[in-house]
């Protein structure tokens, strides 16, 4: 039995006998980074019925909005403190041109990157800014370098950030909106290496530093992230790092990862119906994310030297086979995606003091959804719920922690049935986070929590392995309370079979 005592926050570690009571220790006198607020980060790409249906309605649409964004769903994003957005996408970024989505007469398009669905381009520029600007959350722009230019994108720009008297300055005003925006974040480029051109890491490089050069924005600079590497191939990335002149052009390094129930893109799984094999082969694939993680870093750093960037996981998250007739990439969202939701999490702020920032895949009826919607009905996801319940994670700093993990077995395969995280939040306290992976077995746990009061004790569980929230059951599967016992500074309680649990202390 190895007992691992992390430098970070603990997530699974060694097995130990499935009967034995886990003992959790967490250090409180030696953080180890502030758990960006941004690593709660969410991604909106021109996708499916992601915009169009899911955000946006339009201002004359039957479905209550405000400005044509629905305000069933912009309640429920608010209710998140969702602390940046990306948009507008993916691979979608490398066919938009943002002219085509300013102004009165919007110029209709085809949507060739996703099923080449119509686009309408009622949803652009001012639409997106002005819905981080009422949900008070930062803005992440991926600029077209696939079929644009650096002339376009610099343009680009200019018309949402200069408060000058200059062409496209007055143009904004023109069209509604008088004081300019920020952007805080700015991707030139995404997946290089594969639906963003397929290019070799040096013809990239180049392509970077040319449009970070000529790119020029009034004020603050944007906060720069280079199109990084997949999961298979963290030497992208490296190359991209040697060049000698990439210092001051890349504040972080980006990187994408996808949790497959099969491994297999070919024959992903179900979201529903789905046996035991696919829910314990579902969450080794996810754990697989922070050997990604550590194996880019070393690279990165064995390639930038003393002053290596940040990393900024921008695309993360489930992804599943769809169902006929559904839009492209509508996946039903169920207890097994927010285990999932929270073990990246965990293995996020474990590794706090490399990462910038991390954007889930995606945010509305795209892929691992905070909220899916049809017509006029909207139901929140077990996601969503893992992302409420983390809220004071946001801004927090890291602790460690240890413990040692029964196992999780199902024939040949194996993996430990807990993971925990730990911090202290902004306005003080403790909180902590607690998984059980377990298909079938509760676990009991104890932790020294010193002698602060519990506030708050919430438990998200399935009663299936495939237990999901529908329009027609919307709350079969939302936190409730769980109960917790204290014995002086100890705490300890039962976590359920397929659970995530969040306790908070003052």
């Amino acid at each position: 039995m190895l007992k691992h005592a992390l430098l970070a926050l603990a997530v699974f570690v060694a097995p130990l006998a499935a009967s034995a009571q886990t003992a959790i220790h967490i250090d409180r006198n030696a953080p180890t980074g502030t758990i960006q607020p941004e690593i709660y980060g969410q991604f909106v790409e021109h996708l499916g019925s992601q915009i169009y249906d899911g955000i946006w309605v339009g201002p004359d649409s039957d479905i209550p909005n405000t400005d044509g964004i629905r305000n069933d769903v912009f309640a429920a994003l608010d209710a998140l403190d969702i602390p940046v957005i990306r948009w507008p996408g993916g691979c979608f970024a490398d066919e938009y041109h943002w002219r085509d989505g300013i102004g009165p007469e919007r110029t209709p398009r085809v949507n060739m990157s996703w099923g080449e669905t119509p686009e309408p381009n009622s949803f652009g520029t001012h639409e997106f800014f002005d819905l981080a600007e009422r949900l008070g959350a930062k803005t992440y722009l991926n600029v077209n370098l696939g079929s644009g230019s650096v002339r376009e994108a610099a343009e680009w720009l200019e018309y949402i950030s200069s408060a000058s008297n200059s062409a496209l300055a007055q143009e904004r005003r023109a069209n509604g909106r008088d004081k300019p925006w920020h952007v805080d974040y700015l991707s030139i480029g995404n997946e290089t290496w594969g639906c963003g051109g397929n290019m070799r890491p040096e013809y990239y490089a180049d392509l970077y530093l040319q449009w970070a050069t000529l790119i020029k924005i009034p004020g603050e600079q944007p906060y720069r992230i280079l199109s990084g590497s997949n999961d298979t191939n963290p030497e992208y990335s490296a190359q991209l790092l040697r060049h000698p002149q990439m210092g001051w052009a890349a504040d972080a390094v980006s990187l994408h990862y996808y949790t497959l129930p099969t491994g297999d893109w070919s024959t992903k799984g179900p979201a529903t119906g789905f046996g035991e094999a696919q829910w314990i082969s579902t969450i080794a694939n996810a754990l697989k994310i922070e050997p990604i993680i550590e194996r880019q870093l070393a690279a990165n750093d064995a390639a930038a030297g003393d002053d290596p960037p940040a990393l900024a996981v921008d695309e993360w998250g489930m992804w599943v086979d769809g169902e006929p007739g559904d839009p492209a990439l509508y996946q039903q969202n169920g207890i097994r995606d927010a285990i999932v939701a929270a073990l990246h999490l965990n293995v996020f702020h474990a590794h706090a003091d490399r990462i910038a920032m991390t954007n889930i895949a995606q945010m509305v009826n795209v892929l691992q959804a905070m909220i899916l919607t049809d017509g006029p009905r909207m139901v929140l996801t077990p996601t969503y719920h893992v992302y409420a319940m983390y809220r004071p994670f946001q801004g927090a700093a890291a602790l460690p922690v240890s413990l040692e993990s029964p196992e999780y077995r199902l024939g040949n395969s194996s993996v430990p049935a807990l993971s925990a995280s730990a911090a202290i939040p902004a306005d003080g306290g403790l909180v902590v986070a607690l998984i059980n992976a377990d298909a079938h077995a509760d676990h009991a746990v104890t932790l020294d929590v010193g002698s602060g009061r519990l506030v708050s004790a919430r438990v998200l569980a399935g009663d299936a392995m495939d237990a999901h929230n529908s329009f027609e059951a919307p709350d079969a599967v939302s936190p409730r309370p769980i109960d917790v016992a204290r014995k002086g500074s100890e705490a300890s309680l039962r976590l359920p079979p397929r659970s995530v649990t969040v306790l908070r202390f003052e």
